[in-house]
């Protein structure tokens, strides 16, 4: 089985993409530090590392650097949300394989991962079986993801749809209002904090049109007074980012089931 490590200060990032490239058929690690990153890429050796770029303590272009110094030829992919000209220089540099913004699709960053693990280890090496994804089995009940940030959304999605779930992703309220109107999805995950159209006006256009599914908030804030407004509005449940994805299973679980009675 292929090993990939995924080093990304964000845990629900490494928990999401874990889960994703698990399905795929990968064997996946992950460290939240660059100095733990470090440590299991030395003892394990994975096949293709999946780098943040922007982490506290040692950043990104440091670990790839140490990276380089144990294995000059270890293919690296760089998550680089937010990377300057000069930092993405400073990455190709350093022979980095693939340098993969976080606001592109999930879709390109599995590609690209499927694309350099079938690449020969060395010469004389020959690529291993392609990883192929386990379907689940698929679930009547839909989930929207409302969420600005690309890759979380996608992320979202592509968790949700392989637990069975009809996922789809919007990346604004005025999307999301739309899409409700044509077609009412079970439960919407909604993050609270967006440009154009914040979170709780959502929610507040959503009771408006006494929308019946569940609204379960997605929020980095602790801006109590805005947590309070939210509350009052009625969602099933307010989630603080980076969210535990075992108790998002289960709070839309238990909104569903709550539907039901």
């Amino acid at each position: 089985m292929i090993k990939i490590l995924i080093i990304d200060d964000d845990q629900m990032n490494c928990d999401l993409l874990q889960n994703v490239f698990t399905r795929h058929g990968y064997h996946v690690i992950s460290a939240t530090s660059g100095r733990e990153g470090l440590a299991l890429f030395r003892k394990h050796g994975p096949r293709v590392t999946l780098l943040d770029l922007r982490m506290p303590e040692m950043d990104g272009l440091t670990v790839l650097k140490e990276i380089r110094a144990v294995d000059p030829h270890a293919p690296v992919i760089i998550l680089g949300g937010g990377a300057t000209e000069a930092q993405e220089n400073q990455a190709r540099a350093l022979r980095v394989t693939d340098f993969i913004r976080k606001g592109l699709s999930l879709d390109i960053l599995v590609e690209a991962v499927n694309r350099v693990s079938q690449l020969p280890a060395h010469p004389n090496a020959t690529p291993g079986p392609a990883p192929n994804s386990q379907p689940a089995p698929q679930l009547d009940e839909s989930v929207l993801v409302v969420d600005d940030d690309p890759l979380v959304r996608d992320l979202l999605v592509q968790f949700l749809s392989l637990r069975g779930y009809r996922a789809l992703g919007v990346k604004d309220g005025y999307e999301a209002l739309r899409m409700v109107e044509d077609t009412t999805p079970d439960v919407i995950l909604l993050d609270m904090v967006m440009p154009g159209m914040a979170g709780i006006d959502v929610l507040q256009a959503l009771r408006d049109k006494e929308y019946p599914g569940g609204i379960i908030i997605m929020t980095g804030s602790h801006n109590e007074e805005l947590l309070e407004d939210a509350w009052a509005l009625g969602p099933q449940e307010v989630l603080v980012k980076p969210i535990d994805l075992e108790r998002l299973l289960t709070a839309i679980q238990l909104v569903l089931v709550c539907r039901e009675c």
